[in-house]
């Protein structure tokens, strides 16, 4: 009973082999196009953080509001830091007030010298001691005065800092765009030790769709393209994009290569976090490999077609890579004019006598 069973078994792929009729693997130049998902994010995107510690006094925008550039989203009072530039210009007006006392010493100094300078033209009337003395106090009045002005300087160059600091109690939008988020109120105490931001603002007139472009259709990204795409939001209406950046490495992990679009929103229509239906294109620089999609084997191990080498079926392995009017376009070591088992199965082993070849 076992050998007629291993006998039917043959008789069974001899008919198959029989029955197969072999084609040739075509070549040609392909334009097609694949649906692919694709993903919305904000052209522009932050969360605004306060730079200085202090307390909301007034917070003017809230989820929907639209904001421009330059724009005051929330005004922090800090007390400690008005008390701080308070004290310090204080302390400069008083040393100021001092040089006023130091520039009046040295008027009268500078008088005395060229008194005691001119009487001293008269032999006898003024001693050289005294012009000298006269001299060394104008001097040393000067360098009071210089002392006093390094003085204030400094000061002020301290001050200079908590004017630059005060200036970010005021918290601006940095780009045109929608607060999405509010995440604080009035009188909440914020600042840069906690991570909590004020709100996030996103650009929404003009979107970035990424989509993850399969390996083998790497090669063929039309850069500066317009391409179509339809969002499950509005049934029925078609969009379009222009293809922007291009990552230019692949991800290891799905071997796809990130694609950035450009999208105009100006309606609002699209809003990011939607996911589109993109109908990519694909012109490739070379021709294609085309077979029928009966020639293609899938087991649990390998993608294969039958190639007839000498009169002998040879598994070879190939990659899909997508239909092509009735036909597969695939990867692998073929050539354009190789016959293959046009209808082809694991059945049919290597090695086995096929009806025609090469």
């Amino acid at each position: 009973m076992k050998l007629l069973r291993m006998l039917a078994a043959a008789w069974a792929c001899v008919a198959a082999v029989e029955a197969q009729d072999l084609t040739k693997v075509e070549s040609r130049m392909v334009d097609r196009v694949v649906r692919l998902p694709g993903e919305f994010e904000p052209f522009q995107q932050v969360d605004l953080h306060a730079r200085v510690a202090g307390f909301i006094e007034k917070i003017d925008v809230d989820r929907a509001t639209r904001v421009t550039a330059g724009q005051t989203v929330a005004v922090l009072a800090a007390p400690e830091m008005a008390a701080r530039i308070a004290e310090a210009e204080a302390r400069a007006a008083a040393v100021e007030a001092q040089r006023a006392e130091a520039e009046a010493r040295l008027g009268a100094a500078q008088a005395t010298y060229d008194r005691l300078k001119a009487a001293s033209a008269t032999p006898g009337v003024i001693t050289q001691h005294e012009v000298v003395l006269a001299e060394k106090a104008v001097e040393g009045a000067k360098a009071v005065i210089r002392g006093i002005e390094s003085q204030v300087a400094a000061m002020r160059a301290a001050i200079a800092p908590l004017r630059e600091m005060e200036k970010y109690l005021k918290v601006t939008a940095p780009f045109a765009g929608t607060v999405t988020e509010r995440m604080a109120h009035t009188g909440a105490l914020v600042g840069p030790e906690r991570q909590a931001p004020l709100v996030r603002i996103e650009q929404l007139d003009r979107l970035r769709l990424t989509v993850a472009v399969p390996e083998y259709d790497a090669a063929a990204i039309p850069r500066g393209g317009r391409v179509a795409f339809t969002v499950p939001a509005h049934a029925g209406e078609t969009f379009h994009g222009t293809v922007a950046r291009i990552a230019g490495a692949m991800d290891p992990k799905t071997r796809t290569m990130a694609v950035e679009l450009d999208v105009a929103n100006p309606r609002g229509a699209l809003a990011p976090g939607m996911f589109a239906d993109v109908q990519w294109p694909v012109r490739k620089p070379r021709p294609s490999l085309l077979v029928p999609p009966t020639a293609i084997v899938t087991t649990t191990e390998r993608v294969f077609v039958i190639r007839a080498e000498q009169g002998k079926a040879v598994w070879v392995n190939v990659r899909r890579a997508g239909p092509v009017g009735d036909l597969v376009e695939v990867l692998g070591p073929l050539t354009a004019g190789d016959m293959i088992v046009k209808r082809a199965s694991d059945e049919i082993r290597e090695g086995t006598a096929l009806g025609g070849g090469k």
